[in-house]
């Protein structure tokens, strides 16, 4: 028997006919969010790509935006000087003269004459050695000389005698001979004598130590009491003189050339000390001669200036920061260096002109104790000295006649 099933048509509104209406819905929701997330992602990047290309204007201009009003800021006047060309070095302060005094005789010293530290002269009284033994040694050896020197003259006596003799023909030749021979002998003795008696006296000298030269006394080395000997290795005090003093410093090979081509060679440039830190000139001083060679090894060369040292500024064995001074560049325009500005490798300043600043390209020199020489300005323009990071070419200004708090310069030409 065949059965027949008949199909009846779902009405929309009927309960199954939901869940296919329901994925339809869920399509239609994910298209929207992707097209709302296309449209929010263009949005975004024209707004970055908007901000990118405003970058290069605003560096094209130094960042300096906003600035609508007259700049304030200080100013400095271009001037015409002299202006050095200095070589800097490190140095160190070395005495021209410095003895080391050990003892030249055996014996005890019975006396120190010097303190710590004294400031002594040429001559002046140092240590006493007992000189009892020598001295006992000098009267000796002037008895001795006495002796001989007595003896020569009984035998230049006889020679006279004999002479007189010989002459008459009382005596034989021989024996007036012997007798010119005896008095060659004692002669002999007694210029052996007069050595001895030296050699003693300076042996009674040694006992007595003065300064040899001008300078200043080290910490002591011995007291009374010490037994010393002689031509020991012991150092019984150090003087060093201070009065001229040197610097010995260094320079590069490089800059050689150019020292060697001042008047001279070199010799007599001024060469200033300064102390560790480079913030206090310690004393002026002027060289006196140059090493004989090159290092090799440091690619530089040594050179000795003299100090007169008069206060004691410099002191033996101290390290100094030296500025040589080889030369002095004349009737140059002269700009403080905090006014000149750097875009890379260009150097400008900012003249001001009618309450008005302009950019103007320099080429700067030599610098040297906050100045500057430059070409591209004349002397007695006036050039912005602040408030760089508010200014552009053609920016209208206002003097201050009060210094402005220091800013960071600016570093990007308009």
């Amino acid at each position: 028997m065949d059965q027949t099933r008949s199909i009846t048509p779902v009405p929309p509104d009927h309960p199954r006919a939901a869940p296919e209406s329901g994925s339809s819905h869920k399509k239609k929701k994910y298209w929207i969010w992707i097209v709302a997330f296309i449209f929010a992602s263009l949005i975004l990047y024209w707004i970055f790509a908007g901000r990118n290309q405003s970058q290069p204007a605003a560096q094209a201009t130094g960042g300096r935006r906003g600035f609508s009003g007259p700049v304030t800021l200080t100013t400095a006047t271009a001037t015409k000087g002299d202006i050095g060309v200095y070589l800097n070095a490190i140095g160190t302060v070395t005495a021209l003269y410095t003895d080391s005094i050990t003892a030249q005789v055996t014996g005890v010293i019975t006396a120190v004459h010097y303190q710590e530290g004294q400031y002594v002269r040429k001559g002046d009284p140092l240590i006493d050695i007992d000189a009892r033994p020598y001295e006992a040694q000098v009267t000796q050896a002037e008895g001795a000389l006495e002796r001989d020197q007595n003896l020569l003259a009984q035998a230049q006596m006889d020679l006279k005698r004999y002479e007189d003799a010989w002459a008459r023909n009382a005596i034989p030749r021989q024996t007036f001979e012997d007798q010119q021979k005896l008095v060659l002998q004692d002669q002999g003795t007694v210029k052996n004598d007069q050595g001895t008696l030296r050699y003693d006296q300076v042996q009674v000298l040694y006992c007595h130590i003065t300064a040899p030269i001008d300078g200043r006394v080290g910490l002591r080395l011995v007291d009374p009491g010490n037994l010393v000997t002689a031509n020991a290795t012991t150092t019984l005090l150090v003087i060093t003189e201070t009065q001229p003093i040197t610097v010995v410093a260094t320079i590069s090979e490089d800059d050689l050339g150019e020292v060697m081509s001042q008047p001279r060679h070199g010799v007599g440039l001024v060469l200033d000390a300064w102390d560790r830190a480079n913030d206090k000139k310690l004393a002026s001083g002027k060289v006196t001669s140059f090493d004989n060679q090159i290092d090799t090894t440091t690619g530089t060369i040594k050179l000795r200036a003299s100090y007169d040292n008069k206060n004691g500024e410099l002191y033996p064995n101290e390290f100094v920061n030296t500025r040589l001074l080889v030369k002095t560049l004349h009737d140059q325009i002269l700009l403080p260096s905090s006014a000149i500005q750097h875009n890379g490798s260009t150097a400008f300043v900012y003249v001001i002109q009618n309450d008005q600043a302009n950019v103007r390209t320099v080429k700067t020199g030599v610098s040297e104790g906050g100045k500057t020489a430059v070409e591209g300005v004349n002397a007695g323009e006036v050039v912005a000295d602040s408030s760089f990071e508010k200014l552009q070419n053609g920016s209208k200004v206002t003097i201050s006649k009060t210094p402005l708090q220091i800013s960071t310069p600016g570093g990007n030409a308009p």
